[in-house]
């Protein structure tokens, strides 16, 4: 069941906590893709608050948000460019996409397959696409307070396995939210830290999200016509004029009559 999008811009937008775990996931987002110069942009959920860094310089952004979830006008004080859309039928033309982010859309969804032949089908050849995920082993999927205690948490091994079977090829992954989900002024002061240092406690303190980055499988073309499917064509006419013909070879091999 999706959240409902007051519900996420509150957390995010006016509350310290919310803003705290949009500094880090953001600051991951933009270590792994510092810029979209000249490229579209798309994230379908509540991806909003992560592709904020790239609205001066990507040529197009778009904020698509699930009917069930509800819309509201992003970016505040700018054109708005959030779209409501259903879930199963994202209104972008196919292959237009070159960055796709998805956060509370995978998760929250009653049709993830589907969800994710959308995400398929609108990202072009070279496009990236960044799934944001609430990890199993983390804190935050224990938290009911916060966007990451609802829907169906994933271990890294499981987001992968259902990534790859919709044809996508896994290029890397990262984690974010290391801090303790707790609004407590000490947690909150320490969260850079935690953030910070985190790959380093990572065996001891799993981060809240996962976030993997894939590219599109495309299949190699086939070679069409007659020569794709009779590998060894029939000579029927070879050696006229050149003497005798071929022997046919019979059922004993390579002996002759």
């Amino acid at each position: 069941m999706h959240l409902d999008v007051l519900d996420l811009r509150d957390f995010y937008y006016r509350t310290k906590l919310g803003r705290v775990a949009q500094r880090a996931i953001r600051d991951t987002v933009v270590r792994m893709w510092p810029s979209a110069g000249g490229q579209t942009m798309a994230g379908f959920g509540f991806a909003a608050p992560l592709m904020r860094p790239y609205l001066a310089d990507a040529r197009r952004v778009v904020a698509l948000m699930p009917a069930q979830q509800g819309v509201m006008p992003w970016p505040a004080g700018m054109m708005n460019v959030s779209v409501l859309c259903e879930e199963t039928a994202w209104p972008l033309t196919t292959g237009i996409v070159d960055r796709l982010i998805l956060m509370h859309g995978l998760e929250t969804s009653e049709h993830p397959s589907a969800v994710l032949d959308e995400a398929a089908r609108v990202l072009g050849p070279g496009g990236k696409a960044l799934f944001v995920v609430p990890s199993r082993s983390g804190l935050w999927a224990r938290r009911d307070g916060t966007p990451f205690g609802f829907g169906r948490p994933f271990s890294m091994g499981q987001l992968e396995a259902q990534l790859q079977r919709h044809n996508f090829v896994v290029e890397r992954s990262a984690s974010a939210l290391y801090a303790p989900p707790s609004a407590h002024p000490f947690w909150l002061r320490t969260s850079d830290f935690f953030e910070r240092n985190g790959r380093r406690f990572a065996p001891f303190l799993a981060g809240g999200v996962l976030m993997v980055e894939v590219s599109k499988q495309h299949r190699a073309a086939r070679p069409g016509g007659l020569g794709a499917v009779v590998r060894r064509p029939l000579r029927v006419l070879e050696g006229m004029g050149q003497g005798a013909p071929e022997p046919a070879l019979r059922d004993g091999g390579d002996q002759t009559g």
